[in-house]
Formats: structure tokens, sequence, C-alpha cells
């Protein structure tokens, strides 16, 4: 799909449609035969205010319309425009819909594979309205109003075809209403374009804070914070409440300023047309018929004019809500990646004076960093919260890349590697599980073939055979949504056995035993030490006794590292590692403390 440049606010309602257009161009079959059933239903309406000439003339005055054909030129009349509606209708919707799937698919492939700068500057809910929400309403309020309109426009045009072939004189009266349609339909879509956009924003607003109260409802809870979070909602809920008013104003004043315009060419034309009838003015014999006809046709000329004067608005909310996923499509940029690949990487790992700084942080998360991991090396990273231990290990997935520094696996610099080898090498075990409301054996074998051998392999190494087995399908039970109906230990083991079903040759374990009793703590102890052999790991880990066997020990502090070295050797050094195990070896949970500064 070819795509165009990004509209702006002072780009025309056409110049925006000509960016959405292409989208709809995916079935040029069923495009051009709903664009013919719209000419021929509305290139029948000019046969009605027709048939009134000959009415009033011949069938009241000289007695000679045949009846019969009446009915049957109502019947045929109708069933040709109902039928050419219903071709118009599908045709249009079809191309609609097949549109939305290919545009739909697209904005969720750009999501898995957007930088990740994306989901730090758009929530998600903003995210799921744009992808879910706006853009099937947009397309849908595009394509039902552009039905309409072409059938309005084809409509007008045609009655004003046979206006002007009736009485051409008094058409013109009816063609000088045009300008200030046109002014006030230009001046109001600006204003109604500009309210739909804050709506929109708004929009996005109400929905994060109900996306925050569900994810924190205990805390909401906890601290009685229920009128303070209804208050923030219904902030955000009057100011959406306001913005739909004034787009409603926008949109409705636009009718009646039609109606005035109309009703004063109307009056003209009638004062006009009698003036005509008496015999006096320039063009006479008009007839009862004629009059009548051309009356009836201006009359419907109405009804078109008044939904063209609509269009706009409704076209501009369907055009802006389609915008909002052109703009993720375009413009958020890809994660850049290159070309290297590697079955198997040997995981030597070197951080070469790796700095980064968030763009909204004072100092940075790490501060040239140098530090050199060779295959097969456990390494543990030590330090209070907010040190940088996770940062650093983020940075080998490339799940953020350096400000300023370099990266390399195996020798190669990360941004050389393609991103599916890279991250084929990397299996993850976070203190943050997340998991997919699918099967256990889907969340494990995540990304892969499902081998149920293996699966139950990884779940007995990771203590959670026995449960599995309790379930009601084993390992075809589904967890629920992000499986909040297991524990947080059975949560952790669940992640810790989709790492090891990966095998992956780099293994990063960001507090991986947290959340786990004694018990199954060294259960799934026992099963990582087999898995880390001949692996490099990257261990960020509170507990003495994951840490103290680790081939090197990188201490940290304020994105820096102050000590490096085996167990027994900072020990020895009685530095920041020692003062900070002594503290932990008192604890009665043999933790590290988050608050020790070291």
């Amino acid at each position: 799909m070819t795509t165009t440049a990004p509209s702006t606010p002072s780009d025309s309602l056409y110049q925006r449609l000509k960016r959405v257009a292409p989208w709809f161009a995916g079935h040029p079959g069923a495009l051009v035969l709903g664009i013919v059933g719209i000419f021929v239903g509305a290139a029948t309406e000019p046969a009605i205010p027709a048939m009134m000439k000959p009415l009033l003339d011949s069938g009241f005055d000289r007695g000679t319309l045949e009846l019969w054909k009446i009915p049957l030129v109502l019947l045929l009349l109708f069933g040709v425009r109902g039928f050419a509606g219903f071709i118009a209708a599908y045709c249009l919707a079809r191309v609609t819909n097949y549109s939305m799937e290919k545009l739909r698919q697209r904005l969720f492939e750009k999501l898995l594979r957007a930088d990740s700068k994306l989901f730090a500057t758009q929530h998600t809910s903003g995210l799921t309205n744009t992808m879910v929400y706006e853009v099937n309403n947009g397309a849908s309020l595009l394509v039902t109003t552009m039905l309409a309109f072409a059938k309005d426009l084809v409509t007008l045009l045609a009655l004003l075809g046979y206006l002007l072939v009736l009485n051409w004189k008094l058409t013109l009266i009816v063609f000088a209403i045009f300008p200030p349609i046109a002014w006030v339909v230009k001046n109001l879509s600006r204003r109604l374009d500009n309210v739909t956009r804050a709506s929109q924003d708004a929009t996005d607003e109400l929905a994060y804070v109900v996306e925050e109260n569900v994810l924190a409802y205990r805390m909401v809870r906890l601290h009685n914070a229920q009128s303070s979070q209804t208050h923030k909602f219904g902030t955000s809920n009057q100011k959406l409440r306001q913005l739909a008013l004034k787009a409603v104003v926008a949109n409705s004043v636009m009718t009646p300023l039609i109606q005035m315009f109309a009703a004063l060419a109307l009056s003209a034309v009638i004062m006009v047309a009698l003036y005509q009838s008496t015999g006096d003015g320039a063009t006479q014999g008009v007839t009862v018929g004629s009059f009548a006809a051309f009356i009836t046709g201006m009359l419907m000329l109405i009804s078109p004019i008044k939904h063209l004067s609509e269009v706009a608005g409704t076209l501009t909310r369907g055009v802006t809500s389609l915008e909002r996923g052109l703009n993720l499509l375009e413009l958020a940029p890809d994660e850049t990646q290159g070309t290297h690949t590697s079955d198997h990487a040997q995981g030597e790992i070197c951080f070469d004076h790796v700095t980064l700084q968030y763009p909204s942080a004072t100092a940075p998360a790490l501060n040239s960093v140098s530090l050199t991991i060779h295959p097969g090396q456990t390494v543990a990273l030590v330090g209070p919260s907010g040190s940088g231990k996770t940062t650093l290990a983020n940075l080998l997935p490339r799940f953020l890349d350096p400000t300023t520094g370099q990266v390399r696996l195996d020798g190669v610099p990360l941004k050389d590697w393609s991103l599916a080898s890279l991250r084929g090498q990397v299996a993850y075990v976070s203190q943050d599980v997340v998991m997919f409301n699918d099967t256990v054996a889907q969340n494990i074998a995540l990304g892969e073939t499902v081998d149920t051998a293996r699966v139950w392999s990884a779940l007995e190494a990771a203590n959670l055979g026995d449960f599995v087995r309790s379930l009601p399908s084993q390992e075809n039970t589904l967890v629920g949504h992000n499986a909040t109906q297991l524990s947080g230990g059975q949560r952790q083991r669940l992640a810790i056995a989709r790492a090891i079903y990966k095998d992956a040759p780099i293994l990063i374990l960001d507090e991986a035993t947290s959340a786990l009793d004694t018990t199954s703590e060294q259960a799934v102890k026992d099963a990582l030490n087999v898995l880390m052999q001949g692996r490099t790991s990257l261990v960020i880990a509170h507990r003495l006794s994951t840490i103290e066997h680790a081939d090197l020990i990188v201490v940290m502090q304020a994105g820096s590292i102050v000590e490096t070295g085996k167990h027994s050797q900072l020990m020895a050094q009685g530095g920041a590692y020692a003062a900070l195990y002594h503290v932990a070896a008192q604890s009665t949970d043999n933790h590290f403390s988050d608050s020790q500064s070291i």
C-alpha cells in the first residue's frame, strides 16, 4: 500500500480524502458496481416530478392518460430504485469491510514491530481505541456518508438537469443559492474538524482513567481513593460532554442555514413562475402541469441539498478517525535492525562505554558502563532499586538502545543483528510476569510450535508438573486473563517453564525466584542451575543464595559499576558489596535491601 504525506490541520477535506482513498481501492469490481447502483438509483429521481406534468395536463384536463400505466410505471420505478440501492449498499459495504480488515491487520503488525518509544508515549487504552474503534467507526462513517453523498449529488444533478430542460430561467434562481451554501459548509466544517480532534483526545483521556482504575483497583480500594478517582473521571467525562455538544452545534447549525437559503430560492421561483403564468412575462404559456412539475422538482432538491450540507460534518468525523490509524501506521517508526543472523550465539557480551539517558530524566540511567561477559558465565547484577540493573539487562534484547556507546554480542554490534535472530538467542524471565489468555502449553511454547513432550519437561523442571496435572484439561487448560487465577508463585514458575522451553544460549533472570516459597524456590533453582550450564546468564537477584555462586558479581550504584568480582573477592575487599552482604545476612529472608546505599 502506497502511503501519502500525513495531513495537517490546514489541509482541505478533499486533500485528506485523497490520503485515505487508496485503502478503499482493493476491490475495483465491487466499487464500480456500487457506483453504478448509486447512479441508477439516483437517476430515477427526476421521474417523479416528470410524471406530474402529464398527470395534471392530460389526466385531469383532457382525460387522455391511460390509468393502468400509472401503477405499472410506479412499481417499475421503485423496483429499479430499490434494487439499485441494495446493490450499491452491499458492494460498498464489501469494499469497506475488506479494506478495514486489511488496515486493522496492518496496524496490528505495525504495533508488533514499532519502536519501543511508541509505548512510552502512548497508553494502552489510546492505542486500543485507535485500532479497534476509531478505525472501524471512521470507515463506517466515511463509506456510509460517501454512499449518501454520491446518491444525493447524482440526484441533485439529475433534478437540476430536468429543471433546466423544463424552465432554464427559473433554474438560474436555484443556482444562486449554491455559493452561500458552500461558504457556510467550508467554515463550519473547519470548526467541526477541530472539535472532532479534541473529542478524540478527550475520549482517549477518559479511557485511560478507566484503564488505570481497572489495573490498580486494589490500590484504589486500599487507599480509599474512590472519591478522588471519581472526580478525575468526572472531569474528563464533563469535558467529553462539552465537546460533544459543540460538535452538535457546529453540525446542526448548517441545516437551518441551508433551509433558509432554499426557502429564499423557492419563494423567488414561485413568484417568477406565477408572473410567467399570467402571460405578462417574457415567457408565456406555463401550464399547470409544468408549474407543478417544477415546484415538485424544486422541493425535491431541498432534501439532497440538506444532506449534502451535512456531509462535510460526517465526512470530517470519519476522515479524522481514519487518520489516527494512518498516523500510527505511517508516522510511528519501526525498530531498526541489521541483517546479521546466527543459529546459536556463543554468548560473549560486551558493554562498551554505554550511557543511556531517558528524555525526561535529569541523570543518566546508565553512565559509561563497560563490562565484558564471557560465554557460559553467570553474572549477577547487584544494587539497590534504580541502580540500573534491569536497564542494563534490557539493552541485550534491544528493548532499549544506548544513548552513547555500544553493546556487542559475539563481537557484532546489536544494531547489526536481525532482531528475530538476536531475540532468538535470549530467554527472559522478569519479576513482572505476563501471560496470554491461552492454554498452559501455548503460553510455554510462545512463538513456537507446541511440542507436548518438551512442554511437560519444562513444567517438571519448573516444579509445575503436579499442579498442571490437577487442572481440568492439564496442559490444554486456559489460564485466563494474564493467568490471574494462578498464584504469584505459579505464574512465575510458568514464566520460568517458558524460558526453559525456549532453550536459548543467553538467559536473563530478573528476580526470577522472587515470588516463590522456599520449597518451590529450591526446586526451580535446581532446574535453573542445570539450564544455565554452558549458557551465558545475567541474574538480577537479591537473595544471597542466588548470588554467592555466580562467576562474576557486578555491583551497581546510580547507573555505574562500582565493584566487580567473585563473592569471595568482594567480601575480602570489604567494600560496598561486603557491607550490603552483611546487612542482608542479618535479615530474616536473606535479601539485599533495596534501600541500602552501596
